[in-house]
């Protein structure tokens, strides 16, 4: 349909698309050809070719696509000199993590080899450094602490019959305990790569992560500070656990170990300095200076040296044992017991690795596969916990030293690990004397960068308030919940904000851009114009079964036609017409018996109306007919003294005031005036049926364009939603139309037996302004004003309807 309209200074001559002439140009592929059948898809799967069986190995080994090409001239040195630097960081923060972890030192040192190399083979990152990191290795503590407490290895001591702490025993169990952990939360992301499930961690919003990791950052602390004190608390388990350990802490107090105090002091002090100069000294040095390595070296050395242990009871490391220790088959009946626990560390490790290596991808040009990178991870964990590894995922700050470096591939990640791998062997038994306030100072100040995220709350309140609450809710309930029943209260938190803003969307009412085929909001656009006779509704969300309900009633508010009352009077005033039409039968059938000439003004009123009324009846004095939702009444009274004829009609107004009136047709029909007949019975009779509780004309919107563009999707409610819409309001003789409805909408409107008899494709258009111009063209843009209830002007044509000349002759 070629359609020629003009929008200001705009001129359209274009064929209106709607639904099904759009499908016939473009010849759109029918739901079998874009969705293959479930048999085909399994045929295609398991069909076996070189190429893709080449590109299946490719993608799940990744070092095979990369290794072949490597320059050793050119990325060899780089890589050399950022695993060096690496490497060096592994040692101090292994150790120190390992004590977050509630596990010896050695096994951070483990699970500072043996993950890195898995990934190695598994990972599509270059750039992130897979090992130890606090928020797991505090994760990884609660479960430790809570299966393997200190006051299930109590020992009687023969001399002083006093109960003591089996150490020995103690780090044995929770050795086990943590790498079962590690093993099923490695089984759990391997499975979730396998069935492509990468997108998983999108759940977890970055206000939600950094609120996250602040509030695990303020459990490492608490942790902490009994080897910063020098004092023994009790550590509690479960909700609350944070708030029972700090008031243990605080009532310890004075009982506070001078000694470590001032060694952790010390301690603290140089590291702080150090990193401050290390930070303004960066841009200058090629590579960082490894101040926690100087710090634990002398550390050692003065506790060495100065007897800290045996004289001052300083507690230090202890034995390290050299070597490798051989792989070991976990638990498995601790597996039920910690599977909570194991998919929570799953998920963590994963968002904050996936995150970190889409950055320094998108910053160096590479691309990261979501789903081989959660089985990269899973691999790591799983085969590290038979090496009595604890969970891992990629460090914020090893990564950017790695990268900052020159770092090209994991090549430097090999390179890191043969550093931790000789320590482990050759320089393990040095570190026997490291003070453990050292180790805790370590982790105390490496949480700076997680305590600054606590301007997080300034940026959000300016920027959304949404994501504020948040990470105040994640804030809140990770320190009172503890980690894993944190983590569960802030993602489900997290979507129900989602839900709440797709159940309460912005509703808007668009109008044209004059000269465009654009259509914004006229609330908050000034030079816009509204389509005379034409509404165009959108929703800011997509219309599903949580909004659907509320979807309707903000189009009757927007439209401002209230369709159930307006519905309800159109069926009274036809019942009471089918009434009045039987009355008016019997009386003509006793009229005819009586032989009185009865009159009718069926053939002058242009069959209009077609009703005979006793001049004695006071309940029947007129008739009633509707003309674009007007109530015409013609009473039955003679002419006027100027000759006009006379007559009513009914208006709609104020529900509490409506009128009902005579109305004088002027010779020159410019003028119609209304005025009060308050002793007519008619008038008085039909004032209570007065369309006055409508709210509005009906005849000011013909026509109402459903702005779909937003939704994506559309389910069963919401499709039965639509099919009430069409029908209700086209009993209001309101044309409903839709546009801008994707693919995928119209296909489920399909599948949802929407298209009907009545509600063909023709009702969907390509876009608003197809809509618009088809409307324009089917229905006319004439604009119908709206008018009080006590004067009316203009022409009755220019209001869209005619009016009622002399057709009737006087009794």
């Amino acid at each position: 349909m070629e359609s020629t309209r003009r929008f200001g200074k705009y001129r359209v001559e274009r064929e209106v698309l709607d639904e099904q002439r759009l499908e016939e140009v473009t010849q759109r592929k029918t739901h079998s050809d874009t969705h293959p059948s479930l048999t085909e898809r399994l045929k295609d799967s398991l069909r076996c070719t070189v190429p893709k069986l080449k590109r299946s190995v490719m993608s799940s080994l990744p070092v095979l696509y990369w290794l072949p090409k490597y320059s050793v001239w050119d990325y060899g040195m780089p890589d050399l000199i950022s695993g060096i630097s690496v490497g060096i960081m592994h040692l101090p923060q292994g150790m120190a993590y390992a004590l977050l972890a509630s596990l010896p030192p050695v096994f951070g040192l483990y699970s500072s080899l043996y993950p890195a190399l898995i990934y190695f083979f598994f990972g599509t990152s270059r750039h992130i450094s897979i090992g130890t990191f606090t928020v797991l290795s505090i994760m990884v503590g609660s479960v430790t602490e809570r299966l393997a407490p200190d006051v299930a290895f109590l020992k009687n001591n023969g001399t002083n019959f006093t109960a003591e702490v089996d150490i020995t025993a103690r780090d044995s169990y929770r050795v086990q305990v943590a790498a079962a952990t590690t093993v099923l939360g490695g089984l759990i992301q391997v499975v979730l790569g396998l069935v492509k499930f990468g997108f998983v961690g999108t759940y977890l919003s970055e206000p939600l992560v950094r609120a996250y990791t602040t509030a695990a950052a303020g459990h490492a602390v608490v942790a902490q500070l009994k080897n910063i004190l020098g004092i023994s608390p009790t550590r509690f388990s479960g909700p609350l656990s944070l708030v029972y350990t700090l008031k243990d802490v605080c009532s310890l107090l004075p009982q506070t170990h001078l000694p470590t105090l001032v060694v952790s002091a010390v301690s603290m002090v140089f590291l702080i300095a150090a990193k401050e100069l290390n930070s303004f000294l960066s841009s200058k040095l090629p590579v960082p200076i490894p101040v926690e390595l100087i710090t634990i070296v002398a550390a050692t050395l003065i506790s060495n040296y100065a007897y800290l242990n045996s004289n001052y009871t300083v507690s230090v490391v202890g034995e390290i044992p050299s070597g490798l220790s051989p792989p070991s088959v976990p638990d498995v009946s601790i597996f039920g017991e910690v599977i909570g626990d194991a998919f929570a560390l799953a998920i963590v490790g994963y968002a904050i690795s996936i995150s970190l290596g889409k950055t320094f991808a998108l910053k160096h040009g590479y691309k990261v596969d979501s789903n081989q990178e959660l089985v990269a991870l899973g691999l790591s964990n799983a085969v590290g916990g038979f090496f009595q590894c604890y969970s891992v995922c990629c460090s914020m700050s090893r990564s950017l030293i790695q990268e900052t470096t020159g770092g090209k591939t994991q090549m430097a990640g090999v390179a890191s690990a043969v550093i931790v791998l000789v320590t482990i062997l050759k320089l393990g038994a040095l570190f026997q004397e490291l003070p453990k306030a050292v180790l805790a100072v370590i982790v105390f100040v490496n949480l700076k960068g997680m305590f600054k995220q606590y301007s997080d709350i300034v940026t959000l309140w300016r920027r959304s308030k949404f994501d504020l609450v948040v990470w105040l809710v994640t804030w809140v309930s990770t320190l009172l919940l503890n980690l894993d029943l944190g983590l569960a209260a802030s993602i489900s938190f997290a979507l129900l904000t989602v839900i709440f803003r797709t159940q309460l969307p912005t509703y808007s009412v668009l109008g044209n851009v004059p000269g465009t085929e654009l259509y914004v909001d006229i609330e908050t656009h000034r030079e816009v114009r509204e389509i005379p006779g034409v509404t165009i509704f959108r929703s800011s969300a997509t219309v599903y079964y949580a909004n659907a309900e509320l979807y309707l009633e903000a189009l009757k508010e927007k439209s401002g036609l209230d369709i159930s009352k307006m519905i309800i009077y159109k069926r009274r005033q036809e019942a009471k017409q089918k009434r009045r039409e039987r009355r008016a039968e019997r009386r003509a059938k006793r009229q005819a018996k009586r032989e009185v000439k009865l009159f009718s003004v069926e053939e002058e009123a242009g069959g209009w109306m077609d009703t005979s009324i006793d001049g004695n009846d006071k309940e029947d004095q007129g008739w009633t007919e509707r003309e674009n939702g007007t109530v015409f009444v013609i009473p039955t009274s003679p002419r006027a003294t100027d000759g006009h004829c006379r007559w009513e009609y009914l208006k709609g107004g104020d529900p509490d005031c409506t009128s009902l009136g005579w109305m004088s047709e002027l010779q020159d029909g410019d003028t119609t005036t209304l005025g009060s007949s308050s002793e007519d019975t008619l008038s008085r009779d039909l004032e209570r049926v007065s369309l006055g509780s409508l709210g509005k004309w009906t005849w000011d919107i013909h026509s109402i364009i459903l702005d779909l563009s937003t939704a994506n999707f559309i389910d069963t409610v919401a499709i039965k939603t639509m099919k009430n819409i069409f029908q209700d309001f086209s009993e209001i003789d309101v044309d409903i139309y839709m546009a801008g409805c994707q693919a995928s909408v119209v296909e489920q409107l399909e599948l949802g037996d929407f298209f009907s008899e009545s509600i063909t494709k023709r009702r969907l258009f390509a876009s608003v302004h197809d809509a618009v111009l088809y409307c324009l063209n089917h229905r006319g843009a004439a604009s119908f004003p709206r008018y009080e209830p006590s004067v009316v002007t203009n022409t009755c044509k220019g209001m869209g309807f005619f009016c009622l000349n002399s057709f009737f002759t006087s009794f």
